[in-house]
């Protein structure tokens, strides 16, 4: 699987682009028909205190699925990101039809 991980006006972060290549990487071996993955990153103001997004595509064949949080912290933002695309991963998992 290809990874691509951009931040959206904030500075680079090396530990980030590690933490999320590692999640991403397990969710490849588990579904293996995945092709790539789009991260995004982006801080912002927000009075609720939270601002730390993340936001990740995944193209897999067919078609592509797509999450997004608003989190405190980006690791808590990966780590929702990647549960919200396991649950939309697995439904199409069970959508999939092996031809025979």
């Amino acid at each position: 699987m290809k990874i691509s991980v951009q931040f959206e006006k904030m500075q680079t972060s090396e530990y980030m682009t590690e933490f999320v290549t590692k999640k991403l990487n397990k969710l490849g071996k588990k579904y293996d028909w995945i092709i790539a993955a789009q991260v995004f990153y982006k801080s912002e103001k927000d009075p609720k205190g939270k601002g730390k997004f993340c936001k990740i595509e995944l193209s897999h064949v067919g078609s592509k699925i797509f999450a997004f949080s608003n989190e405190e912290n980006f690791q808590a933002a990966t780590d929702e990101t990647i549960r919200d695309l396991e649950k939309q991963l697995e439904k199409r998992k069970n959508e999939m039809k092996p031809y025979a």
